[in-house]
């Protein structure tokens, strides 16, 4: 890890309520841009009912989609759904900067999902064989897709909280077949939304190896 005094700040924005191919556009403008000396961010947000079609989803994973828009993404992973009550959390780091690899990303952020959930007593883990975070009855409650390009990261992960989980019905998820959860329907007294976030927020920025982040404006990528 490069020592903190040497590192610009990670920055974390707070986008409430967006449409998928604004922000899909919006991400890729950011990649494009950035140079060594741009900050490192992360866009905590949710999304408005939205499949998403990763490079490696195939057709045939979606078996209905209805009224509900597809869009195809250059993210890795398969076929998911996008929804409000659902945190999606678009990871923009330089890996080279943090002297990361694909796999420790990918580790980095299972483990800062594992950890929120752990912050409410539910128990997961990531599985070796799929990306993701699953809960002990196998369900999954958190799927990762990334694309890397020039050393830096855009994508990220969705992560199930209070969700219409009936949309996850329409598609096979990933291509496993596996059945989708959320943090609502684990406890009996859910958290909101937003401490999720905040929570998700400060695990993300261990995990990346930042002792503290700053709270970024929202009004550049929302315009």
């Amino acid at each position: 890890m490069q020592p903190m005094e040497n590192r610009k700040p990670l920055v974390i924005r707070y986008l409430g309520t967006q449409d998928y191919s604004h922000i899909f556009a919006k991400m890729k403008d950011f990649n494009e841009q950035r140079d060594e000396t741009t900050e490192d961010e992360i866009w905590m947000l949710e999304h408005h009912p939205v499949f998403t079609q990763g490079q490696a989803g195939k057709e045939e994973y979606i078996l209905l989609p209805g009224d509900i828009p597809v869009v195809k993404s250059d993210r890795g992973g398969h076929v998911t759904y996008h929804g409000p009550g659902q945190i999606t959390a678009y990871v923009l780091v330089d890996l080279k900067r943090l002297k990361l690899g694909v796999r420790d990303l990918v580790t980095l952020i299972e483990q800062a999902l594992v950890d929120t959930l752990k912050h409410w007593q539910i128990s997961a883990a990531p599985r070796r064989d799929a990306p993701g975070v699953y809960t002990d009855s196998g369900d999954k409650i958190a799927s990762l897709g990334l694309r890397i390009r020039k050393g830096c990261s855009y994508h990220g992960l969705n992560f199930n909280v209070a969700m219409d989980l009936s949309p996850w019905q329409r598609i096979n998820p990933c291509g496993l077949g596996v059945a989708m959860t959320q943090v609502a329907d684990l406890i009996d007294s859910p958290p909101s939304i937003e401490q999720v976030m905040h929570e998700l927020a400060d695990n993300l920025t261990a995990g990346l190896g930042y002792n503290a982040h700053q709270i970024g404006s929202n009004s550049a990528i929302v315009s």
